[in-house]
């Protein structure tokens, strides 16, 4: 596959007002998509917006806007929405593009555009490439006539049609009456519907990071940091705690007593429930690599199968479909229920457990622990330059790691693709083999990147 210049694993991302998260690259999407997604037709064509609550989305909605409209596609904004309500309102208003401003569970200075096609599902790296090699060609031709430009207009019940699909998701016969719920939404795209649906279901509800100011998203709230969350869930004695990222496509549980549930104890807890009720299809469960080894066991002791793909949730859905698969997910917290959505949505999993837990008639920490985590390590180290996994020191630590760990336990080593960041992962069941193993290779790492 070519190299890219743009788009990472999750579209294209960086710190704003800065390459690649410039109005002018957003103006240039916009022109070369808008092209790519026209069709030869007569008919009116159209793109869908939506955003999160960051500062700069103030500055790449509109240079997507002109890009956009420059090629004769009409847009429709949505305002802030989630990442899946996006997805969503790309299949059911036609559209033959949508789009996404927000750069997820990143600090409020750094954004980024997330792409989805008309059947809501985010683009191949095929199509990617397509879009960049249109960016980096001169943009002038296929320009639409002064006539012919496009039209840009709000559309204002798009965050009620998202409610409403949530609460579709929840058993008709069920209700959130008498549950308390605590509800972080990382002042981010769901500080709106998130709470309201869980309250049109019946729920008490106890609203936190719903207050967005452009540069609070992610700060101190959200999933990436649930101490908000559990800290309320405590002091109200709610039954449980949800926590959201920026655009609302992960989530974070925590029980009663402000317990951690991540995204591999959500997905073993779905996957039993559907499994005994006949709706889980495909045999078993999509994850990545980053999946631990107790999920893989857990669902194997059920004959159920975990099938693994490269991290990034549009690999698991491109697996999932693949397959046949309509459960799958991220440790992280993207949770995909494929028969509900195109993509991760932090919504509809918690929707999912709130549905488990009305019905188990236990209190969540019963719920909380399905599996014994494995041992698991990771650790994140930050570079400034350079290729430090191709340094000769850091490749001969990680055969020597993976040597000790042959049989026993597995490494997963891989750059972030939003970050200048390399993951180093290791399991096992030998607690101490493990951290070892990710303390020589971290320390590798950081005299390579030194």
């Amino acid at each position: 596959m070519s190299k890219r210049a743009y788009f990472g694993t999750d579209g294209i991302r960086g710190q704003a007002n800065r390459h690649p998260m410039t109005a002018e690259v957003a103006l240039r999407v916009g022109m070369a998509a808008g092209k790519l997604f026209m069709s030869k037709d007569e008919r009116r064509h159209l793109v869908v917006i939506g955003k999160d609550t960051r500062l700069s989305g103030y500055m790449i909605e509109p240079a997507l806007v002109a890009g956009f409209t420059s090629v004769g596609m009409d847009v429709r904004l949505f305002g802030p929405l989630p990442t899946p309500g996006v997805a969503m309102m790309t299949r059911s208003l036609r559209a033959d593009l949508g789009v996404m401003i927000s750069a997820s569970h990143n600090h409020f200075a750094d954004n980024g555009i997330k792409l989805f096609g008309p059947d809501g599902y985010k683009l191949s790296d095929e199509r990617e490439l397509e879009i960049e090699a249109l960016m980096d060609q001169g943009l002038e031709e296929g320009l639409a006539a002064p006539n012919g430009l496009g039209r840009v207009q709000r559309i204002d019940d798009c965050q009620a049609r998202y409610v409403e699909i949530a609460k579709a998701s929840f058993p008709r016969r069920l209700s959130l009456a008498g549950m308390r719920v605590v509800i972080d939404c990382a002042n981010g795209a769901a500080y709106k519907v998130a709470p309201e649906a869980l309250y049109e279901l019946g729920a008490e509800v106890i609203r936190i990071g719903v207050a967005p100011d452009g540069f609070n998203i992610n700060d101190e709230c959200g999933s990436t940091a649930p101490a908000a969350m559990q800290k309320a869930v405590k002091e109200y004695r709610a039954d449980i705690g949800i926590a959201l990222d920026g655009d609302a496509d992960r989530l974070v549980i925590c029980d009663e007593k402000g317990q951690i549930v991540d995204g591999d104890q959500i997905m073993a807890l779905i996957a039993d429930h559907w499994a005994r009720t006949d709706r889980l299809t495909g045999g078993g469960v999509v994850a990545t690599v980053m999946s631990n080894l107790g999920l893989e066991r857990f669902l194997a002791a059920r004959r159920l199968k975990l099938e693994r793909t490269k991290v990034g949730d549009r690999y698991v859905m491109a697996r999932m479909r693949e397959g046949g698969f309509n459960l799958g997910g991220e440790q992280s917290g993207h949770i995909i229920l494929s028969d509900l959505s195109t993509t991760g949505d932090g919504l509809l999993a918690a929707l999912q457990v709130l549905a488990v837990l009305k019905e188990s008639d236990q209190p969540m920490s019963a719920l909380a622990r399905q599996f014994e985590p494995a041992p698991q390590k990771l650790e994140n180290v930050r570079f400034s330059g350079g290729k430090p996994l191709e340094n000769e020191q850091v490749k001969k630590a990680i055969a020597e790691a993976e040597a000790r760990l042959d049989g026993v336990g597995r490494l997963v080593i891989r750059p972030s693709g939003t970050e200048p960041l390399i993951r180093v992962m290791a399991e096992g069941d030998d607690e101490k083999l493990v951290s070892q193993v990710v303390k020589e290779i971290v320390g590798a790492v950081k005299k390579a990147a030194a």
